[in-house]
This record gives C-alpha cells, sequence and structure tokens, in this order.
C-alpha cells in the first residue's frame, strides 16, 4: 500500500455553512471524517495548516505548503487548497521539483467548488480522484479537478466556466 500525506491548507471544501448568517467560515478540518467516509484502503496521514481561504494566502502561506510537502515522509502528497489560488501555490511547488525539496515526490493540489457540508459538493469526489492521481502519476506538481489533471505550469481557473482549463493545448 502506497501512505498518502493529506496537507489541510482551507478553502472552499472545508468551509462550514452558518445557517443563522448565511456565511462560510473555517472551524476544523473535514478530512478526519472524509477519509473514514471515502473508505481509503491506503494509510492517509493528515498535517494540519491554517485553514485559510486561498483568497487570504500570502507568501508566508505558500512557503507553509511548501514546508509541509518537504517535510513528508510520504512521497504521495495530496494539498487541500481553496480553487481561487490553486495554480499560485502549484506555481511554488512546481518551482520546487528539480531541487532537493520536493525531490522524487508526487503533489497532487485539489479542492472543492461546493463545501463538503453541503449537498452537492464535489469534496469527496475530489479528493477520492486526487488521491488515485497522487499514486499513480509520475513524479511532479499537479492540480486535480473535476476528473481531469493539469500540470503546475499549464492550468488556470475559468471563473465563469467554473472550472479549470489548460493555458495551452499539449499535443
Amino acid at each position: 500500500m502506497t501512505p498518502l500525506r493529506i496537507i489541510a491548507a482551507g478553502g472552499t471544501f472545508d468551509k462550514r455553512y452558518n445557517p443563522l448568517n448565511g456565511a462560510l467560515h473555517f472551524t476544523v478540518t473535514h478530512l478526519h471524517s472524509v477519509i473514514q467516509r471515502c473508505r481509503l484502503n491506503n494509510p492517509a496521514h493528515i498535517t494540519e495548516l491554517p485553514l485559510l481561504d486561498s483568497l487570504d494566502m500570502v507568501d508566508a502561506d505558500r512557503q507553509r505548503v511548501l514546508d509541509a510537502c518537504a517535510t513528508a515522509l510520504e512521497q504521495h502528497i495530496i494539498v487541500m487548497h481553496g480553487t481561487d489560488t490553486m495554480p499560485e501555490t502549484a506555481q511554488v511547488l512546481g518551482l520546487a521539483l528539480n531541487t532537493a525539496v520536493l525531490a522524487n515526490k508526487t503533489v497532487v493540489i485539489t479542492g472543492a467548488m461546493v463545501p463538503y457540508d453541503i449537498d452537492g459538493s464535489d469534496a469527496l469526489f475530489n479528493l477520492g480522484f486526487a488521491a488515485a492521481a497522487a499514486q499513480t502519476l509520475p513524479v511532479g506538481v499537479y492540480i486535480a479537478m473535476g476528473g481531469e489533471v493539469f500540470r503546475w505550469d499549464n492550468v488556470r481557473k475559468d471563473r465563469a466556466a467554473g472550472r479549470f482549463v489548460t493555458l495551452v493545448a499539449t499535443v
């Protein structure tokens, strides 16, 4: 079995709905219960970082994600992240690929467009898809959303369509 490291960095995946004021906010990560619900066969170890909306992330937060990936003992890593600035974090990680920092690691960044605890969420699917991708893709940094995998340096979020797309089609 391939052990996984899952890094919780926040994003819509971990937001909770407050029915009293209609706001979305963070409390604790959903990952512990989600992993049980997904019935992952492989051991999954969680690293909890401060849960942030990705629009609130700054360089120090992206460095924290990179450090968590670098210090992970596992070679297969999933980063749960907000979708709005996922490509920016992917770039920080991708630029570290050719260094000893991320040597021999496969990092897959994923999240959700709809929070886990709201009906119609894509959170479970995206996490399961990312788990499969992290175990089967070659060493590198990727974004996995909506059943598609994107290289770290060839992706953007299309806000109008509500999905991720490639920047340049590859042959």
